[in-house]
């Protein structure tokens, strides 16, 4: 079977002959303190200016040391986490980073781009298969006491017991869900009953914008955060879908450029905004841009895995669960090798093989981050669905073709149907879409344990899940070929990790 191609957002795209899905598819203040433009000194300043990350040792006097080198190398803060030692800086100084790295008390720095930092127009990001009337009609007809109109159609919830779980509980009002992604449109009626707005902000510049609305995506960008969202917290209001917790609280925090790309600077934004603003959860369906793998002997990408590193540690010690795609390539990321075709993306790609132990994709294969790989509605691996053993967390639905698994009537999609922007519905598949199951679980976990680290819900995630073998051989498309090959046992494999989440326990147990 051909691999699909790999996505920035972890949706994916199918065939058209198969289905359509939509293609996208991110501190307060003494804490992120903008800093005022200094003069820079006399250094060259003719090329493009680009955006770096700068990683200091810790300590408020060496933070304040190395912005006068930034300074005195021809750059500008933009702003400061000095909890965590990362500066965001801009510059058009050629040599700022080589230049920078040899500064008293700068540990890594790196060039978050490839691209200069220029006004980008919104590309065609495809659209979303609708949800048509008649579908929606035969929905509502089949909808029981209790759910939703077009609960019907959401074979995802049953699949992970989701259902069942609401008869027990929706989960807390006092627990919040951070969507990291390209927004959230907070007026869907489905999503504005449980929108958390102190804990939503634009992070896109790498400094927060707290300016209302923010957070939103703009006419003609992408629906891929407000998707995710409604996953995770689409009220049981008698209106639309159900989430996987309706009774939590979801944020929006906006990191991706009107063209869809996921810049350092504005993921670290994410997690430190997330830190500091009692959320609980993290959804993180992306890679960060512009490499799909980031190798830490480079001293440019090394830069921005250390940073997006300490920027989920500091989350994740402040109590937060970061839970991130897996990604849609169909890569075995447990493998020595990798060819990478895809990077960088904001400019010219090349090939490179890479060695995902020392080259990860970020945020998603950092230590600590719960990273999920896609079922679809057969409850097989996803046939886009990376995957690897020692990789994969758990595993939850994301869809797949409706021709590879074919959900249990009344539902007639095999993709995940939830909230787009203006008030509407639409059908997509990816991780981007397992990704937000696994959040919603983990907050329902901290609904019924308030008190529980992040590190006790994330075991209490991966001990309920429900184990699942690798199987037969792995042929999704019947052609007889194997398209992918599942390693270890039934508690514990590279398809499923521990297992698919499961709802009902984390209210039950």
């Amino acid at each position: 079977m051909a691999h699909l191609a790999s996505r920035r957002t972890r949706v994916l795209t199918l065939p058209v002959g198969l289905a359509l899905t939509a293609s996208l598819g991110f501190l307060p203040t003494g804490t992120a303190a903008a800093a005022p433009a200094e003069e820079p000194a006399a250094v060259s300043a003719d090329g493009p200016q680009l955006s770096y990350v700068v990683n200091t040792r810790a300590g408020h006097g060496t933070v304040k040391q190395v912005r006068k080198a930034i300074s005195a190398a021809g750059g500008t803060v933009v702003t400061s986490y000095d909890r965590i030692g990362v500066i965001v800086v801009h510059s058009k100084n050629p040599d700022f980073g080589a230049t920078i790295r040899k500064a008293k008390g700068v540990q890594s720095a790196g060039a978050t781009r490839t691209n200069p930092i220029v006004p980008q127009a919104t590309k065609d990001i495809g659209v979303g298969q609708p949800l048509s009337a008649g579908q929606a009609q035969a929905a509502a007809a089949e909808a029981t006491a209790g759910q939703d109109p077009l609960e019907p159609l959401q074979w995802d919830l049953p699949a992970i017991k989701a259902d069942k779980a609401h008869q027990k509980s929706l989960g807390s009002s006092k627990v919040t869900v951070a969507v990291i992604d390209t927004g959230v449109d907070d007026t869907h009626p489905d999503l504005a009953p449980n929108f958390d707005r102190e804990a939503s902000v634009n992070c896109v510049s790498g400094a927060p914008d707290t300016t209302d609305g923010a957070w939103r995506p703009a006419a003609g960008e992408s629906d891929h955060g407000t998707h995710v969202a409604g996953t995770i917290a689409a009220a049981k209001n008698g209106v639309g879908v159900t989430g996987v917790a309706p009774g939590v609280k979801v944020s929006g925090i906006k990191v991706s450029t009107p063209a869809g790309f996921f810049y350092t600077e504005a993921v670290v934004c994410g997690f430190v905004w997330a830190a500091e603003h009692g959320v609980d959860v993290t959804n993180n369906s992306y890679y960060t841009d512009p490499w799909l793998f980031n190798c830490k002997n480079d001293p440019d990408q090394g830069a921005l895995v250390e940073a997006i590193t300490r920027a989920t540690r500091y989350a994740e010690g402040k109590g937060v669960v970061n839970v991130a795609a897996a990604g849609n390539s169909d890569h075995d990321l447990a493998l020595d090798a990798i060819e990478d075709t895809t990077s960088p993306n904001d400019t010219t790609t090349v090939t490179r093989t890479i060695d995902p132990s020392a080259c990860p994709d970020i945020p998603t294969m950092l230590p600590g981050v719960v990273t999920v790989s896609a079922t679809g509605a057969k409850g097989l691996k996803s046939s886009y669905s990376n995957y690897g053993l020692g990789v994969i967390d758990v595993a939850a639905p994301g869809g797949d073709s409706t021709r590879y698994q074919t959900p249990d009537a009344p539902a007639v999609s095999g993709l995940v149907l939830s909230t787009t922007v203006g008030g509407g519905y639409n059908y997509k598949a990816g991780t981007s879409m397992a990704s937000p199951h696994v959040a919603g679980v983990a907050a329902l976990i901290k609904s019924s344990h308030p008190r529980a680290s992040a590190a006790a819900v994330k075991a209490l995630l991966t001990h309920q899940a429900d184990a699942t073998a690798c199987g037969a051989p792995y042929d999704i498309d019947g052609d007889g070929t194997v398209d992918a090959v599942c390693e270890g046992g039934t508690r514990y494999n590279g398809f499923y990790g521990a297992g698919v989440v499961d709802a009902l326990d984390a209210v039950t147990r």
